[in-house]
């Protein structure tokens, strides 16, 4: 099937694939700046919405309502016009985008501009097990089902007299020590440590939490000095930080360590890092490090009216020269911004722009009353540093600000409701599937893999 081809059409189109933070600002900006009719405005997501990732954490630990970090992208972006499913090939001659829908059928969409903003994917690396057996953290379903998943350990745990089941099913395995591991296990401890109160034939020291990373330290990609008071409280909180360590091996009710360990575990959650999204090995671009390359204007060289930004643009980092901006949020919005005003430029609306944008810090939640910050590069810790967070959310978060916040106040007021759905299944979040480009006759994945942090 073939639509929008370009014959008898009055407006150029812009087509944005993909809704994470890149594709989400950029829609955005190119709503505000241009004039109504100027141009047909184009979002391919397999959502309709925009996930708001840093607080996936949250929901899986029960403090926020999934809707809270869902964007609605019809309310949202009300000139953008969507399409539900995931690209699947760029012609750049021919100016033609294929488009594989939510229900597996294929349809070609011309494009005068195109925006290429897809984000990334699970990285697996090469480890046995880890695909059968971990659990990934990068959507809504995978957030809901991890936490009906500790639940549910913890339930049946209590049921059993076997020991090493009871062993397995309360020891939980985070790989990966960046923001969202080191999230997950600090808000994960938490939730195990309410459920607790449910089980009065389960005792404090049988739950055990591990963090696991090959990095010396804890959050290896921030400020040096904000390492020491996260390790501080996850350790006071009974985390086992393990550095320099990984798994080599997963299976269904074990995780071999790097270090020759075997950990008796149903739980392994893989945090380990994230690689663009798999469309950008089947365009034929120039890449770096598996990004599509591009110049200081998120142009793709040699292309026309193509634009690539987010974790799949390996975009020039202003603060490093010679280096790529890294896979984060922040830089994500800034490049989505950037390119939205470059491509309203381009249709004769304002002046082109390099990207310029420079981190101002970051914020890692630890859950309760604790968490890590460095705004302004000034490393902070303890109570002001989870105010800061949860600013940082509430300013950042482009819809549903107070929801998130009546949401806060009831989780500090009340207790949480910890019951377990079962709305999502283990298949429906397999990271085997996490990364396969749909093809004609296959749907397109439910949810996309936004940009991380």
């Amino acid at each position: 099937m073939s639509s929008g081809t370009g014959v008898g059409r009055e407006r150029p189109r812009v087509l944005v694939i993909g809704a994470g933070f890149g594709g989400f600002h950029c829609l955005r900006t190119l709503e505000r700046i241009l004039p109504a009719g100027a141009a047909e405005l184009v979002a391919v997501n397999p959502s309709d919405y925009m996930l708001y990732v840093p607080l996936l954490p949250e929901v899986a630990a029960g403090s926020l309502d999934p809707r809270q970090v869902a964007v609605p992208l019809r309310s949202a972006l009300p000139r953008t016009k969507l399409m539900l499913g995931s690209a699947t090939d760029i012609d750049v001659e021919r100016q033609v985008c294929t488009i594989v829908d939510v229900e597996g059928r294929a349809r070609s969409e011309h494009w005068d501009y195109i925006v290429l903003a897809s984000g990334s994917v699970t990285r697996l690396l090469s480890i046995p097990g880890v695909a059968e057996h971990a659990k990934g953290f990068k959507s809504i379903a995978e957030s809901i089902y991890l936490r009906d998943h500790i639940l549910r350990q913890l339930q049946l745990a209590e049921q059993t007299e076997d020991p090493a089941e009871r062993a397995a099913r309360t020891t939980f395995v985070v790989v990966g020590a960046g923001y969202t591991g080191t999230e997950v296990a600090a808000q994960g401890q938490l939730l195990a440590q309410q459920a607790l109160k449910q089980h009065p034939g389960l005792h404090d020291n049988e739950i055990r939490w591990m963090l696991l990373d090959l990095a010396p330290r804890v959050l290896p990609g921030l400020n040096p000095r904000l390492s020491k008071p996260t390790a501080r409280v996850l350790r006071r909180r009974g985390v086992d930080v393990r550095m320099e360590t990984s798994v080599s091996e997963v299976g269904e009710d074990y995780a071999k360590l790097t270090d020759g360990t075997e950990i008796p575990t149903r739980t392994v959650v893989w945090c380990v890092g994230v690689r663009p999204d798999p469309v950008v090995e089947s365009l034929g671009l120039e890449t770096e490090r598996g990004r599509v390359t591009v110049d200081d204007h998120l142009r793709v060289p040699r292309t026309e009216g193509l634009y690539a930004i987010g974790d799949v643009a390996a975009v020039p980092d202003p603060a490093k020269p010679g280096e790529s901006t890294p896979m984060t949020a922040q830089h994500a919005q800034r490049h989505g911004e950037t390119a939205g005003r470059n491509v309203a430029a381009a249709l004769g609306y304002g002046e082109p722009e390099p990207y310029r944008y420079r981190a101002k810090g970051f914020v890692v939640d630890l859950g309760g009353w604790h968490g890590v910050a460095d705004p302004f590069h000034v490393p902070v810790s303890g109570p002001l540093a989870k105010v800061i967070a949860r600013g940082y959310h509430l300013a950042a978060l482009p819809a549903g600000k107070l929801r998130v916040a009546f949401d806060w106040l009831a989780d500090a007021l009340t207790s949480r409701q910890l019951v377990q759905f079962g709305l999502v299944s283990e298949t429906g979040v397999s990271l085997r599937e996490a990364d396969r480009v749909p093809t004609h006759g296959e749907a397109a994945p439910a949810e996309p893999h936004a940009a991380s942090r």
